[in-house]
This record gives structure tokens, C-alpha cells and sequence, in this order.
């Protein structure tokens, strides 16, 4: 349920608004214990996904570090080989 929430900060580009948008909707719907709310709570389900990404936003432009910027295709070719190793 929480494929998308993964680490944002650092990285070269920096992470989009649709990366964003799409951990906070995971982080919403695993809250929630639901992929798609009922239509009596849609409404405060995108009102939470909408906070959650602007101050998503605000904690990556702020951060700060000395660590060169990372790769993404480094980074996911890491995720597979370590995949490979547990699924094996």
C-alpha cells in the first residue's frame, strides 16, 4: 500500500508535485485504512492529500545538507538489486 512513500529530499532533479501528491495520497489512504474513501468522506480525504503535499513540499525545499544530490536510477537500480536479494 505504501509503494510511493519514499525518500524525496536530496535528489537531482528535485522530486516533482507528482511525486509528492502520490506519497501523500499513500500516506492518506494507509491513515485511513482505505484506497478509496466513501463519497460522504471524499472530500476531507483530498483535503488531507492536499495539506499533506503542500507541507510535503515546504519540509523537502527546506532541508539542507552538505551530500552531493543523488541519482535516481543509482537509487532504483540499488532498490532492485536489494529486491533481487530478498526475494530470491
Amino acid at each position: 500500500m505504501c509503494r510511493n512513500i519514499r525518500p524525496l529530499f536530496n535528489f537531482e532533479p528535485p522530486a516533482t508535485d507528482e511525486e509528492i501528491a502520490a506519497a501523500a495520497l499513500q500516506f492518506v489512504r494507509k491513515v485511513s485504512g482505505t484506497t478509496r474513501p466513501s463519497s460522504k468522506n471524499q472530500a476531507q480525504f483530498d483535503l488531507a492529500v492536499a495539506k499533506i503535499s503542500r507541507i510535503t513540499r515546504q519540509l523537502v525545499d527546506s532541508l539542507e545538507t552538505t551530500a552531493p544530490p543523488r541519482n535516481r536510477e543509482v537509487e532504483a537500480s540499488k532498490a532492485r538489486a536489494r529486491a533481487a536479494r530478498r526475494y530470491a
